[in-house]
């Protein structure tokens, strides 16, 4: 059964994938965690143009510490922006080698308490209820703090430069089945970019993350 993540009851399930222009990875076991900066940047090169996330550990530090991780190793390389919801929310963060979304995405943090408000360019995990955070992310296109942040979503880091960038991911497909046009939750984790490519070619995605 596809683990269906989501960003609130009424929001419902947020997913990603890659593009079909990088090679598979090798599936390998995740490398043993280790703390993060007090503060970094990374830079997603996207199909779009250059966005920059400045992650603040003191504000969510075990959210910080496996993005720091999911990065370093590679994970977020092809990724596509798989749910792009006008004027509520981005999200990525599926690898495209099921075999290598596996390793990572069953592997549950505990949650953070929530220091942060959800509003626009704040970066986020995207959660199935308590404690159940892993790969995928989302970044506030508007303030929804009302509708998150009593809900336990912490952001961990903030857009400071290229949210003007991820205003013009495309988002045509709309939200994900069932509730709109987008990928399908279980096939996408099943065949990866294999699916994206063949019913869903539009999509934006990340070239290569870097920790700067």
């Amino acid at each position: 059964m596809s683990r269906v993540l989501t960003i609130a009851a009424a929001c419902a399930a947020m997913i990603a994938c890659s593009s079909p222009e990088p090679a598979k990875k090798e599936a390998a076991a995740p490398p043993k965690k280790e703390a993060a900066p007090d503060v970094f940047q990374v830079a997603l090169d996207t199909s779009k143009g250059p966005v920059v996330i400045e992650v603040h550990r003191d504000w969510a530090p075990i959210g910080a510490d496996q993005f720091y991780s999911l990065v370093k190793t590679g994970f977020y390389d092809g990724d596509r922006f798989f749910r792009v919801v006008r004027n509520f929310v981005v999200q990525f963060g599926i690898n495209g080698d099921p075999k290598v979304n596996r390793l990572w995405s069953n592997a549950s943090l505990p949650d953070d308490p929530v220091k942060q408000h959800n509003t626009r360019g704040m970066a986020t995990y995207a959660t199935a209820g308590p404690n159940t955070r892993s790969t995928q992310v989302f970044i506030n296109l508007r303030n929804n703090s009302a509708a998150l942040d009593h809900t336990g979503f912490a952001p961990f880091g903030k857009v400071t430069s290229g949210m003007e960038v991820v205003d013009t991911l495309y988002s045509s497909y709309g939200d994900m089945a069932p509730r709109g046009q987008g990928p399908d939750a279980t096939q996408l984790e099943i065949q990866g970019n294999d699916y994206l490519a063949g019913r869903f070619p539009r999509l934006d995605y990340i070239k290569k993350a870097t920790i700067q």
